[in-house]
């Protein structure tokens, strides 16, 4: 039994959430845990702001608890919950559940392996058994995936379409003994999708192995968002302007070509001589709003063009910008930090 067979399907980001989870970020497992209180201050913003729409809940360590109640407390919109779940790392898009509904209403999980990006950061133990807490917790009917992979690797519109990258996907650190036929099978059936658009890499320098929520993803069926570089000294030149070549040939599972909607790249940043992969396409929908990490200094041009792209795409949202640069030394951003429970209804 997989979720394809009961009908069950992933829908898109846009669709209505009943909430959003996020987990708070472990000192231990920091790249640069000297600056931990930053970072919480950072998980504590991105968390106000999403409150701003539609319910949180921060999933934390019991040791934890006062800690972030503290960072979190006053009045909000929307109710910010606390739900103990011990964790190794914070990154809740990637070793969370993947949530599909039924067209009679009914909310699945899928529990996908996880083994920490392709075994870069040891301990993962807890992390591999968050998700099927979080389903349980919801009281989701639970879906174990024979495949390794992160949920940032994946977008889809919600109408049989995946976006993807083989640097990631198909990296012999995660499923070494799977074909690129045996993990679109794979997808087909735990996320309901026809067709896979391979994109070919993700940011350069992006330690998940080209994690596509960096690089694009769908902003309706049909309309694909890419962050583009016109640089060409840049690593991210000929990379992007490669996925563009890719996109604008692609046709969805509906028969469609896309249409391609671009976002210019910020300037390149650097931290103690590595490049930060910063992106504009890791914005999170929101119930009426996008929380989109913007990067100031160097970057306040791109993150004006930015804000601007997105508020023509989606006049009825708000776009929320958040400091993009409060975590992103960790190695990933806002849409790395979340994972959305859609609203399930008949």
């Amino acid at each position: 039994m997989n979720p394809r067979s009961q009908q069950f399907t992933m829908p898109a980001e846009w669709t209505t959430h009943e909430r959003t989870f996020i987990s708070w970020p472990i000192q231990a497992s920091m790249c640069y845990p000297e600056q931990y209180k930053e970072v919480c201050s950072a998980y504590a913003e991105i968390i106000i702001a999403m409150a701003e729409f539609e319910p949180v809940t921060v999933v934390v360590n019991a040791a934890d608890q006062e800690a972030v109640r503290a960072y979190v407390e006053g009045e909000h919109a929307h109710p910010i919950d606390l739900l103990v779940i011990e964790h190794n790392d914070a990154w809740l898009r990637d070793n969370g559940p993947t949530f599909v509904t039924s067209p009679d209403g009914k909310l699945a999980g899928v529990n996908w392996g996880f083994n920490a990006w392709g075994g870069k950061y040891s301990p993962w133990d807890l992390d591999d058994a968050v998700a099927p807490q979080i389903i349980q917790h919801v009281g989701a009917i639970q879906f174990d995936a024979p495949l390794v992979m992160e949920g940032g690797s994946i977008h889809t519109d919600g109408e049989g379409t995946l976006l993807t990258t083989e640097e990631c996907l198909l990296n012999k650190n995660r499923n070494p003994e799977l074909s690129r036929e045996q993990i679109f099978e794979l997808l087909k059936q735990y996320v309901n999708i026809d067709t896979v658009i391979w994109l070919e890499r993700g940011l350069s320098g992006d330690e998940t192995d080209g994690h596509v929520d960096n690089i694009a993803c769908f902003a309706a069926p049909g309309k694909v968002i890419l962050q583009v570089c016109h640089d060409e000294n840049d690593d991210n030149f000929a990379i992007t302007q490669r996925n563009l070549q890719i996109l604008s040939e692609a046709v969805d599972a509906k028969g469609r070509k896309l249409e391609v909607i671009e976002i210019e790249q910020p300037p390149a940043v650097y931290y103690e001589g590595e490049r930060l992969t910063l992106s504009y396409l890791n914005f999170y929908f929101v119930n009426g709003g996008i929380i989109l990490p913007v990067f100031g200094g160097t970057a306040e041009e791109t993150d004006k063009k930015a804000i601007e792209v997105l508020a023509a795409l989606y006049p009825d949202r708000r776009i929320r910008t958040i400091n993009g640069m409060g975590v992103i030394r960790e190695g990933g951003n806002v849409h790395c930090t979340t994972q959305q429970l859609p609203l399930a209804v008949v």
